[in-house]
Parts: structure tokens; C-alpha cells; sequence
């Protein structure tokens, strides 16, 4: 298992899958153990995959501060990778709660990226409403899963703004899974259940403690990024919605959305060949 030291000595672990140019990629979670983005669909066909687990989680190493779990100082463990892999501008791949983390990174270090795919990505650090999300919900509600589901999400949302406890927050968030999938498959959920023991409670806790980005900084900083940028939208998804994602999109100087129809919150997990071709193309481009 390869590691580096990170800024402030904590060692960091991450995994290497595949062959072809280097993609760095960043797990959601928060904090959960890249593992769970497994070959993302087959994409370390044609890419290196360099999956991070970040600090605390996975196989990288607790440190001595807790809070620098906080999203805004992850940003200096990106910055150590990007060194220790030797690359001077890295293609980055950032999933769920890593894509408010690879925005804060893109207007820190904008100079350090080729390209950036966001996958379903966070919004807190630019200050995207999340639109649409009531009905996206809605919109599910043929599904033979959707009562229970629909409970469990209603009772995550109460929880989640009386800060709940992690433990009552998660057992909610499994409940209500179904939602981030475009099928409720076998599939779907073998990735849930490896939910809890791949993610870390202290790092993902501490993720959004106290982050209070300063978003009209971040927003004029991502003015100056010259790197083009994908934003992978699921179609069904209530986390960003694909209007959410339009919304994302233009903070960006050279930004796209692809909508993959039929997907929600892991679309390399509802169309495997979809999402990797969508991936591909936009990473090869001219």
C-alpha cells in the first residue's frame, strides 16, 4: 500500500488501479475509504487510478489535530499528493462531499489542474442552492421502495438540522439510500451496506465542523481557472439536481454538464459503459 507524508507529517495511504495516464481521484463520504469507488466503472481500463483515502479514513493514519478533518485544510493533503506523485498539473476526479473539496482546491491551486470532473458534487463551498430537491424526491415515488425510503430521508433532513448524533444520522442516510441509486439492484446495495465500515466517524464529523467557506472568495478565485471542467449529473439525483449542477457550472470559465439519464448519485454505478465513455471523451479531449 503506497503512503507519503503529508504537510504536518500525518501519513496518507492511497491505491493505485490500472494503467493509462494518472487520474487522481477523491472519495465522497465524507470521509469514506476510497474503496468504494472501486474501478469507477471500469474507467482504470484506459486510466491510472490514484484514489486517495483521506485522513482518517481507509487506510491513512489519524491526526494528531482533529481538526484539521475539516474540508478546507484537506486541501493541503491534495496539494502533498499532487507533489509526492511528482505531477506538475494532475487530472482530479472528486465524488459527492470531495467535489466541495476539489472546488476549494481548483480556487487555490488552479494552476495545478489539467482537467477536473466533478462527479455529483457538493455545493457548500460555492454556495449552490441545492434546487429541486423536493421534487426530485417526488419523482421517485412509483418505486416500490419509496415509503420507507421517503420516511427515512424526512426524519435525516429533521436530524441532520437539530445536529443528531453520526450514529443516528447514518442509520437514517442507509435507510434512505435508495434515493442515490437509479436502480435499488443487488449492486446498490452491496455499496451501502460497505457503507459502514468504510467510512470513518471522526473524519466525516469533523468534515463540515465549523466550515464556513468564504464564498464570494471561492466564487471569484474559480473565475481564474483556466482548466476545463465536467460536471456529471445524475438525472435522478436530489443532491445536486441537474439544475443545481447548470448552477455549478457557471462559476466555472469552461465548464460542461453531462446528465446521465436514469442515474442518481453513483452514476458509474448505474451505467457502468455510460459514465466511463461520458468520462473519457471529455478527458481526451482537444
Amino acid at each position: 500500500m503506497p503512503r507519503f507524508r503529508s504537510y504536518d507529517t500525518t501519513e496518507l495511504a492511497y491505491h493505485v488501479l490500472g494503467s493509462g495516464p494518472p487520474l487522481v481521484c477523491l472519495p465522497g463520504g465524507p470521509a469514506r475509504a476510497s474503496s468504494y469507488l472501486g474501478d469507477l466503472g471500469g474507467l482504470s481500463r484506459e486510466r491510472t487510478l490514484l484514489k486517495l483515502d483521506l485522513r482518517g479514513s481507509g487506510e491513512s493514519a489519524v491526526p494528531e489535530d482533529p481538526a484539521s478533518y475539516q474540508c478546507d485544510r484537506l486541501v493541503d493533503d491534495v496539494e502533498a499528493f499532487r507533489i509526492h506523485l511528482g505531477l506538475d498539473r494532475m487530472d482530479l476526479l472528486a465524488h459527492s462531499a470531495a467535489g466541495n473539496l476539489a472546488e476549494l482546491y481548483a480556487a487555490r491551486f488552479p494552476d495545478r489542474l489539467a482537467r477536473l470532473v466533478l462527479v455529483a458534487p457538493g455545493l457548500r463551498s460555492v454556495g449552490v442552492e441545492t434546487v429541486g430537491f423536493d421534487e426530485a424526491i417526488a419523482a421517485r415515488s412509483t418505486q416500490w421502495w419509496y415509503p420507507e425510503a421517503k420516511a427515512a430521508m424526512d426524519a435525516w433532513q429533521e436530524a441532520a438540522a437539530r445536529g443528531a448524533t453520526p450514529e443516528e444520522v447514518a442509520a437514517l442516510r442507509a435507510a434512505a439510500a435508495p434515493f442515490a441509486y437509479g436502480r435499488w439492484d443487488e449492486r446498490a446495495r452491496a455499496q451501502v451496506e460497505a457503507e459502514q465500515w468504510e467510512r470513518s466517524v471522526p473524519a466525516s464529523a469533523g468534515y463540515y465542523a465549523d466550515f464556513a467557506p468564504d464564498v464570494p472568495a471561492v466564487r471569484t478565485a474559480l473565475t481564474g481557472l483556466g482548466a476545463p471542467v465536467l460536471i456529471v449529473a445524475g438525472a435522478l439525483d436530489p443532491a445536486p439536481t441537474p439544475e443545481a449542477a447548470q448552477a455549478l457550472a457557471a462559476l466555472f470559465p469552461k465548464a460542461e454538464v453531462a446528465i446521465q439519464d436514469g442515474a442518481s448519485h453513483s452514476p458509474w454505478v448505474d451505467d457502468r459503459s455510460r459514465f466511463v465513455k461520458t468520462v473519457l471523451t471529455f478527458l481526451t479531449a482537444e
